[in-house]
């Protein structure tokens, strides 16, 4: 798996490693899948409309890892967001407390405290689940799913599981960043 850091690159470098990952034959696939090498799909979102959506123009931000141990998780989350968090499950749509969600303010990972997206990205995809056009600069990662149909979004600070990104999305950036409510928290701005 090939991750690309943009800070120092600039938009021109951007560009370049954009065109290279879209030429690519196929998506890449993590080295621990026994998956079948994933086949080329339409689905992935575009390199270069996901680097905007994460809001490189802005620069990432860096963020420290945490890891812990399958046991450590399983005290920490609920039996249902270990589930989702670390073992990549979906909760089922209209179940969470954030759609529809009207309220300002920052969507964190529910496991490790993180920012992922501020409300004034949020809309309402009509899915059943939170749904964001723009994650904070550096605080999701993306790959592409073994079976190679969808691009997953994890957190950058602990890899819990978040959701998927699809290019079916609103201005200004087509992307639909489709999050499992139980995946996030909320903090409200006063």
């Amino acid at each position: 798996m090939k991750k690309v850091q943009t800070g120092i690159v600039g938009i021109a470098g951007l560009a370049i490693v954009a065109a290279a990952l879209a030429s690519c034959s196929q998506p890449t696939v993590a080295a621990t899948s026994n998956a079948p090498a994933a086949k080329e799909t339409k689905k992935e979102t575009k390199p270069a409309a996901r680097a905007k959506a994460k809001g490189k123009e802005s620069g990432p931000q860096k963020v420290t890892k945490i890891v812990k141990s399958e046991a450590e998780w399983k005290k920490i989350l609920s039996a249902e967001a270990f589930y989702v968090l670390r073992e990549k499950g979906t909760q089922r749509p209209f179940q969470g407390d954030y759609h529809p969600h009207k309220e300002s303010g920052i969507f964190r990972c529910s496991a490790c405290n993180l920012d992922l997206y501020h409300s004034k990205t949020q809309f309402d995809s009509g899915t059943g689940w939170p749904s964001f056009w723009q994650p904070i600069a550096g605080h999701v990662e993306e790959t592409t799913d073994a079976d190679g149909e969808r691009v997953e979004v994890t957190c950058a600070r602990c890899g819990g599981h978040l959701g998927h990104v699809f290019d079916d999305g609103p201005k200004p950036t087509g992307l639909r960043y489709c999050m499992n409510a139980i995946a996030l928290k909320f903090d409200q701005q006063k």
